[in-house]
């Protein structure tokens, strides 16, 4: 009986330990698109978050094996009082912290989204790995690499097409009473559309620095005649393109 015992431990074991190698492989593999660019996460993190999530699995679906046979009082209870997504529930709130950390602003700008969303990604594949369902596990990577690569591109080529009308822009002017309304007053009367404004004070040189995302609209000026307009405004000392 004894031999049984150990032989099925092993067995399962081993089970185990394939199920973290299935989820380090997995999550690796959306690693290496991650860190093939300037990413906030790489190989090793989603390597790390996938396995991570596998094991929290195994420890659900095996960490208590030991205990329910001790505190059942029938042998059928032990199925019925098992709650095998108690932990593994967790790493969906919890995936939640990492992922915020790779997002960062810069300026206008928000990056890391991405990187967030593949990392929550990753977590559901090393549970998915962690649970035996390699099938969908393997089936949930590919799409997470065809929507990571291929999409990528198609997002580019269409965010080509429409990038035209939109527009960074950096508005330096003095610090007076009625500066920021007169940029802005201006861009409405030209048809261009502020969708976002970012102000910054330098103490030192008692100066205003406007950060504007814009949407230029049919009846908007071109680019350099744009420029040529807001340098008129009074109190403007330069116009920068951040583009």
């Amino acid at each position: 009986m004894d031999l049984i015992n150990t032989s099925f431990l092993h067995n399962k074991e081993v089970v185990m330990v394939i199920r973290l190698v299935v989820a380090a492989i997995l999550g690796g593999i959306v690693g290496i698109e991650r860190g093939s660019g300037d990413r906030p996460a790489g190989f090793r993190t989603h390597i790390l978050v996938c396995v991570g999530s596998a094991l929290f699995m195994l420890v659900s679906l095996y960490g208590f094996d030991d205990v329910y046979p001790q505190t059942a009082k029938l042998e059928e209870d032990i199925g019925q009082r098992r709650d095998s997504a108690r932990i593994a529930a967790q790493v969906v709130s919890g995936i939640g912290f990492l992922g915020a950390g790779t997002i960062l602003h810069e300026g206008l700008t928000i990056r890391g989204l991405t990187t967030a969303a593949s990392l929550w990604m990753v977590s559901a594949i090393g549970l998915a790995a962690g649970s035996g369902m390699y099938f969908l596990s393997s089936v949930a990577t590919i799409i997470t690499m065809i929507t990571l690569v291929t999409f990528h591109t198609w997002e580019k080529r269409f965010a080509a097409n429409s990038r035209s009308d939109r527009q960074f822009i950096r508005i330096i002017t003095t610090n007076r009473s009625g500066a920021i309304t007169d940029v802005t007053g201006y861009l409405s009367l030209n048809g261009v559309q502020v969708k976002s404004l970012n102000v910054k004070r330098d103490k030192e040189k008692n100066r205003l620095v406007l950060e504007v995302f814009l949407k230029l609209g049919k009846t908007a000026p071109d680019g350099g005649d744009l420029v040529r307009g807001l340098q008129g405004i009074e109190g403007v000392v330069g116009v920068e393109n951040m583009r």
